[in-house]
């Protein structure tokens, strides 16, 4: 099994680079096919769901755009539980199909932030599209419509998630292996 060290943690492969493409794949059919003749914007949240955002949105089939925001609350390999505002809206989203394209949904607040957003700027229909999902760390009541892989409520990195910004690059998904 392949381990990794970035800066003082050691992480094991989790979740191999095919394994999450095959996923991307079959999400961009059902997204292509859920949405054909709607008014789309994509949405992505940085930084995290760069990646993700990326390899799906060059499988969309559809006249749609992508946009970016920045949201922030992690610190270290904790969530921090407050959000802050980094980078702000540049879409008009009124009566748009808006579909957020997160990198993973564990508690919920940046989520719950961005839907407040979009709700108050007046989009027509929100769907949340996830790469991962930790169930056991949601506490939220906002659906997730496209969810890619579950996961337990472990620290990861890779594939767009970091460790004080290190590890994005990797292709494949990384569990911290406790110490």
């Amino acid at each position: 099994m392949k381990e990794i060290r970035i800066l003082d943690k050691t992480f094991r492969e989790f979740i191999p680079e095919e394994t999450i493409q095959l996923r991307i794949e079959q999400l961009a059919k059902q997204l292509n096919k859920d949405l054909a003749g709607k008014d789309v914007v994509f949405l992505g949240i940085l930084n995290g769901a760069f990646l993700f955002a990326a390899d799906l949105f060059r499988r969309i089939n559809l006249e749609a755009r992508i946009s970016f925001v920045k949201l922030a609350s992690y610190e270290g390999t904790t969530s921090s539980g407050t959000i802050k505002e980094l980078i702000g809206w540049n879409e008009d989203i009124r009566n748009k199909t808006i579909i957020v394209i997160e990198d993973i949904v564990d508690t919920g607040n940046t989520l719950e932030r961005i839907v407040d957003e979009l709700i108050i700027r007046k989009a027509f229909e929100i769907k949340i599209a996830t790469m991962l999902y930790k169930p056991e760390a949601y506490k939220k009541k906002i659906p997730l419509d496209y969810v890619g892989i579950e996961i337990p409520n472990d620290f990861v990195v890779g594939y767009g998630l970091d460790y004080n910004g290190y590890g994005r690059n990797l292709p494949s998904i990384y569990t911290l292996i406790p110490e």
